[in-house]
């Protein structure tokens, strides 16, 4: 005699709905892991980080803006640009971006396009010391 499945009138299908599923944002350690390399001026790694960040979660303005700021860093600036253009969709026009933006302007060289950059920034920002300094630089240079 085969034996075969047999049904279990028995079991509780009610579905719960008194715990929800935790949302969790799947590109939290990538953007931590690549403000760290960041810091550490491990700027090839933090860029890893930062498009893997962006990859997960295309919105992550954060991450974008340290993906940005990486390729500043490595001088991939066709790559930084393209960065920036996402910052921009994701974020908005903010003054911490077009610091960023006039920053990365500076370090191409280009000195009159990065000081109307800093001086739109620093018009919007309440504490203006990091932009002073980008004009500082840009002054010295």
């Amino acid at each position: 005699m085969i034996g075969g499945c047999t049904t279990n009138n028995n079991v509780d299908t009610t579905k719960t709905t008194a715990i929800q599923p935790v949302a969790q944002d799947v590109s939290a350690n990538d953007l931590v892991e690549g403000k760290a390399q960041f810091r550490e001026a491990n700027f090839g790694l933090a860029e890893q980080h930062f498009r893997k960040a962006v990859e997960l979660k295309s919105d992550n303005a954060e991450a974008w803006m340290g993906l940005a700021a990486s390729y500043d860093e490595l001088g991939r600036f066709d790559f930084a640009d393209r960065a920036y253009a996402q910052l921009l969709k994701v974020a908005g026009r903010k003054p911490q971006i077009v610091n960023n933006m006039g920053y990365s302007q500076l370090l191409r060289g280009n000195k009159k396009k990065a000081r109307a950059l800093l001086l739109e920034a620093k018009a919007g920002m309440a504490d203006q010391t990091v932009v002073n300094a980008n004009l500082a630089l840009l002054d010295r240079g």
